[in-house]
């Protein structure tokens, strides 16, 4: 049975690709009383990725819908808004949810949705951002929290964690520095806004009630 106070707890929507490393990062950074929230549920597009079962070993409440099962962007869109409304979320947490969102989508969550990208932004939108890095000679890689909005990776910057690139470096020896970033930095972005000291007005991210500068707060550093 449902507890009073779980009841008043922020409800969290977590929708994922694959493994699913930031929403165990989120969920085990709950488990531990870091983040006063509860998972209410995960949502897939991909029936055979890893993040479900990991999901379930943690008592999440999971439910996969296949994108490709449906004939359009906005169908699948309309399929997964319905999906989210039933699990009233106070907050929609991207990770690593690889699909390129509606308009209509975006707005209706607007101000309680965020996403995790393996860069610093405004640098490296979309894909392959580590290998990119590395092409470009960059001596420092990282990642980012930032709002949602209709431009692809290019909501207002919430945090960012920086790690440097070093010689020896590939794109996956980069991407584990990365991931490792990540783990940290999402569940402290997920607390702030759970905690209602995070929220976006016309189109700034702000904390605390002060506007956050254009390259977010950097958090950490490696």
């Amino acid at each position: 049975m449902m507890t009073d106070a779980a009841l008043d707890q922020p409800r969290i929507v977590i929708l994922i690709s694959g493994t699913g490393s930031n929403m165990l990062a989120i969920a085990d950074a709950i488990k531990a009383g870091q983040i006063d929230a509860m998972v209410a549920g995960v949502i897939c597009n991909r029936p055979d990725a890893a993040g479900i079962q990991y999901a379930k070993d943690r008592d999440l409440p999971v439910e996969v819908i296949d994108h490709k099962n449906f004939t359009s962007r906005e169908d699948f869109d309309f399929a997964m808004m319905k999906a989210i409304d039933g699990f009233a979320p106070d907050l929609v947490v991207l990770a690593g949810f690889m699909r390129i969102l509606t308009p209509d989508f975006v707005r209706r969550y607007e101000g309680r949705m965020v996403n995790i990208h393996p860069s610093l932004l405004p640098k490296y939108h979309g894909l392959h951002t580590h290998q990119r890095a590395i092409d470009a000679g960059d001596s420092e890689h990282g990642v980012s929290v930032h709002y949602v909005t209709e431009e692809l990776d290019g909501g207002p910057v919430i945090a960012q964690a920086v790690v440097s690139i070093d010689v020896e470096d590939d794109a996956d020896s980069l991407k584990r520095k990365v991931q490792q970033q990540e783990h940290v930095l999402y569940p402290i972005v997920v607390k702030w806004c759970t905690e209602g000291r995070l929220l976006m007005k016309n189109g700034v991210a702000t904390l605390d009630g002060k506007p956050i500068p254009k390259s977010g707060l950097q958090l950490s550093n490696q």
